[in-house]
């Protein structure tokens, strides 16, 4: 017989679920008893990180979908209310950089065409919230957690395009933040400036120091960032937080 709405286990949804900073946040909001659900571009590795969690004794289920494909990513928003009931943690963190080894066009480089694909990364967060976010309001609770690059707060003309969408998207995380206030839902954002361990940007840098030099010990360790974003959303006491090797 399920659960009564009162009684199901909170539900936290990782959009962008990788190696490094996804599954801490996978694994971070799993200790506190979330269900957890990830999606990402590819099944791949969902075997792998659904079974991590379940010898951590966190369940959890996976799907797949591009947060670029809005009909994709609403079904699968769709099918997670279905079986769970409710949706009260969502972690936006897809990686806006394809790993093919290219570095982004300096900004004096950027055309407009290179910032609408940019963006094509920032429009899905404002899909997401207009998904999840009426059942939250209703419920008076829930949470959503963005994570972007340093690059929305400094400038760094070499990242160019994607500057530009990531401060989109913290502009947007915080001017949520603050349309909801006192609803009982809270928006936040996390600023990383910095190679995170473990994740696949990582993993293609360190293996390649001929095209991207020696990071030495410069990363950011991604539990320490997971939880940054427990406490974000626990304690609601500031809009973000940031974690950088810049200082």
């Amino acid at each position: 017989m399920p659960a009564s709405a009162s009684h199901r286990p909170k539900v936290a949804v990782v959009l962008g679920a990788g190696p490094g900073l996804g599954m801490s946040v996978a694994h971070r909001f799993g200790r506190e008893a979330y269900t957890v659900v990830l999606v990402s571009r590819s099944d791949t590795r969902h075997a792998v990180y659904v079974a991590s969690l379940a010898a951590a004794g966190v369940e959890a289920a996976s799907y797949v979908a591009d947060v670029r494909d809005a009909k994709q990513l609403g079904s699968v928003l769709d099918t997670v209310v279905e079986r769970y009931g409710r949706i009260d943690l969502v972690y936006y963190g897809p990686g806006a950089l394809d790993l093919d080894g290219s570095r982004p066009r300096s900004i004096t480089e950027t055309d407009s065409a290179g910032v609408q694909e940019a963006m094509s990364w920032m429009y899905p967060a404002v899909n997401v919230v207009g998904r999840v976010l009426p059942g939250m309001v209703e419920r008076g609770t829930g949470a959503f957690v963005f994570a972007g690059g340093l690059s929305a707060v400094v400038p760094m003309p070499t990242l160019g395009a994607l500057a530009v969408s990531s401060a989109a998207l913290r502009n947007y995380a915080l001017t949520l933040n603050a349309a909801l206030a006192d609803t009982g839902v809270y928006a936040g954002n996390l600023v990383i400036g910095g190679l995170v361990e473990r994740g696949d940007i990582h993993q293609l840098v360190t293996s390649n120091p001929e095209q991207f030099g020696d990071v030495g010990d410069r990363t950011l360790n991604p539990d320490e960032i997971a939880d940054g974003a427990w406490e974000l959303v626990t304690r609601r006491d500031r809009a973000e937080d940031t974690f950088s090797v810049f200082g």
